[in-house]
């Protein structure tokens, strides 16, 4: 499967199957995460996986949206110690995560995105729940699990969304 035809079916799922996701495929997710274009070849983002089903309520509870039946999570975070400027890295860790949702219906399996970065109260939930260092912040939450059922392949892209030359 090619690039054009991940992104196409990459959808947001937000019911999953009561199956847990194997550790290989959550590997072969960070290893797509890790192939990202990142400036100055920083490589800044870490990720911390989820996968037990306390630590899975625990990380619920605190999502504002997010209280999805996923059996694993994957939170890209991005490491200040490693960045060129903080706006930058961010971004690197973004596409991290937009490589793990292209690559995992290649796997079967269904993921949704969840905005992390920009709340203090979040950051700060995540930090002491889950341990996370102070020069490691949360970017993204990535659910990850076996969707219910199969979402169809679309594209969003309309002509009032495309200009030519000048805007």
């Amino acid at each position: 499967m090619g690039g054009y035809e991940s992104a196409l079916r990459r959808r947001s799922v937000r019911e999953y199957l009561e199956k847990p996701v194997e550790r290989e495929l959550l590997i072969k997710l960070l290893e797509a995460g890790a192939a990202a274009p990142s400036a100055v070849n920083r490589c800044p983002w870490e990720f911390l996986v989820l996968t037990e089903d306390e630590r899975m309520e625990e990380l619920r509870g605190m999502m504002r949206f997010g209280k999805y039946n996923a059996p694993a999570a994957i939170i890209v975070c991005c490491d200040l110690n490693k960045v060129v400027r903080e706006f930058v890295s961010v971004q690197d860790c973004f596409a991290a995560t937009e490589n793990i949702l292209n690559a995992a219906p290649d796997f079967g399996l269904g993921t949704v995105w969840l905005s992390a970065y920009g709340s203090e109260e979040l950051d700060g939930k995540m930090r002491a729940a889950f341990g996370l260092p102070e020069h490691v912040r949360p970017t993204a939450v990535i659910y990850v699990g076996y969707p219910q059922s199969e979402p169809e392949s679309r594209t969003q892209l309309s002509e009032e969304n495309i200009h030519w030359e000048k805007y």
